[in-house]
């Protein structure tokens, strides 16, 4: 017969005392006002929530992911919003780099977000496509040691606060999915316009727009693995 053990059974119940301390309370004001809860996501940041089964060396808490789905169960309890939020940092941003990525790139762009000082989002979504990638109009076009992202995306959470994105883009369209490679762009990189804000009818809180790329160039090492394995990533 199943049971949790006692390490799970801490963090079910340190996430349940979070929650119903710190995010019921406040979870209908955030609902109705749709600001984003910076505050709260950074206490889940000092208590290993937004990095679960990322290693403590990158921020993380270094759990698995039993102990992941137990403590996101909790939060959603509370608030679907705050739910979201952690979901894609731990798992649509942090994951690909944690597979993927460079030692460099996980102590770059993963640590502030596992440890809450920062706010990552995922993009794959554009007006005309989701997860068929081989449709994606994006490109990302070589240019020495950089490259030129233009296109737009769609649907992005946490597009209008994160401080990270991991993006797709097409390089090369023939090659349909195996042409979309994806990189890690800062949210101060220039060219990365954050567009308009969707209104929704519920997780308000969990903020959502489009976001826009003019010319916006990125460095290679900034790339997550080789060119063309962006789909197999978005994908992991």
């Amino acid at each position: 017969m199943f049971s949790l053990s006692d390490e799970h059974k801490m963090i079910q119940s340190a996430a349940r005392d979070f929650a119903q301390k710190e995010i019921v309370p406040v979870a209908a004001e955030f609902d109705e006002s749709g600001e984003f809860p910076h505050e709260t996501v950074k206490k889940m940041g000092a208590l290993g929530f937004m990095g679960l089964e990322i290693p403590e060396q990158y921020g993380g808490a270094g759990m698995d992911t039993l102990a992941y789905v137990l403590a996101l169960e909790e939060i959603c309890k509370a608030d679907a919003s705050h739910g979201v939020i952690m979901s894609v940092n731990n798992s649509l941003y942090c994951h690909g780099i944690m597979k993927f990525g460079t030692e460099e790139q996980k102590k770059r762009f993963v640590t502030p977000i596992a440890s809450g000082k920062a706010v990552g989002a995922y993009t794959l979504t554009e007006p005309q496509s989701g997860s068929d990638a081989g449709t994606m109009k994006s490109r990302a076009i070589r240019d020495g040691e950089h490259y030129i992202l233009n296109g737009r995306k769609s649907w992005v959470t946490s597009g209008p606060v994160a401080d990270y994105f991991v993006v797709f883009m097409m390089g090369d369209p023939a090659k349909r999915q195996k042409g979309v490679s994806a990189f890690v762009v800062e949210g101060n990189t220039p060219g990365l316009i954050r567009g308009k804000k969707e209104p929704k009818l519920g997780i308000r809180a969990s903020a959502t727009s489009e976001l826009i790329f003019e010319d916006c160039r990125v460095p290679v090492e900034n790339r997550l693995g080789e060119e063309g394995e962006g789909f197999k990533i978005a994908m992991t």
